[in-house]
């Protein structure tokens, strides 16, 4: 069976692939979503971070002997306690400037980050072993489905929701919602702010971590792997509305199969369509998508 000239069996595996391409979008996108939406920060250092996350796994792996399940928790829960360290030494003076100096800080990091990180492994790629039991793939009939890349797809949009729920429908999101907008009434209840705000920011770089443990098995994990998908993700922010939790998700997952379906149809615009669309939705809605406009 052919769909416009194109096997069917073909165009489902590209749609796998954009599954498994947007779910990184969306999981990375909504880390930046929750930094910008509850701190006003634009986090430039995202894509080294989820990098930093990649490579933890693989260290841990190499060097100690800890498995890819190990690393899922981990690895998150290192790079927050980064995170902790960077938002109480430097990001917690910018709050109250424009947005810019927060960015060249966090492009600063990224540099760093990225510097360190070459200067031991080089640009080359570490590849990383698919964990035992997700190894092999499903035959579904129609196509053959990786395992691994079913539960990339599985993991993400848990984790994803589960974040949303917290935020949008929660006490703790009311009150990380309203500590971003009036900290002085907040703090009145007896809530403790700055505390909560650095807690925020590290749980959206332990999202971008997580998302760089789930990239490994699929990426080779390299020093550039972060550099070489920040900006669209933050392209798929901007289509969203900055700031909009479930905007990134849906942006994300959608841009992913999008850029899927390009390849079959139009491989040469496949690189090129996140921002043909960024630029049409900004012309036709600047606040994004899903964004509040102003």
């Amino acid at each position: 069976m052919t769909i416009f000239g194109v096997p069917l069996q073909a165009m489902l595996g590209q749609l796998l692939l954009g599954l498994v391409n947007g779910s990184f979008y969306a999981v990375l996108s909504l880390g930046l979503a929750v930094i910008f939406g509850l701190l006003n920060v634009i986090n430039f250092a995202h894509g080294a971070l989820y990098m930093v996350g990649a490579f933890l796994a693989w260290l841990g792996l190499q060097y100690l002997g800890l498995g890819y399940w190990w690393m899922l928790v981990l690895a998150p829960l290192a790079v927050a306690l980064l995170g902790v360290v960077i938002e109480r030494t430097m990001l917690r003076w910018l709050y109250k400037l424009d947005h810019v100096y927060g960015l060249l800080l966090t492009f600063g990091l990224t540099l760093l980050i990225e510097g360190v990180f070459r200067s031991f492994y080089g640009v080359s790629g570490q590849s990383y072993p698919v964990p035992e039991l997700l190894q092999g793939a499903t035959d579904l009939g129609f196509m053959v489905l990786p395992n691994y890349r079913a539960w990339v797809v599985l993991a993400s949009l848990a984790v994803c929701l589960a974040t949303w729920y917290v935020i949008e429908r929660t006490r703790l999101g009311a009150y990380l919602r309203a500590g971003t907008e009036n900290p002085r009434l907040v703090e009145a209840f007896g809530v403790n702010v700055p505390l909560m705000v650095t807690l925020t920011y590290a749980f959206g770089v332990a999202l971008a971590a997580f998302a760089g443990v789930l990239a490994a098995p699929v990426q080779q994990v390299s020093p550039l792997m972060g550099s070489n998908l920040i900006i669209v993700v933050f392209a798929v922010v901007v289509i969203g509305g900055m700031g909009s939790i479930m905007g990134s998700i849906l942006t994300g997952l959608g841009l992913g199969v999008i850029e899927g379906f390009t390849k079959v149809f139009y491989p040469e615009a496949s690189n090129t369509v996140v921002f043909v669309l960024m630029a049409l939705v900004l012309l036709a809605r600047p606040a994004g998508l899903f964004g509040k406009a102003t």
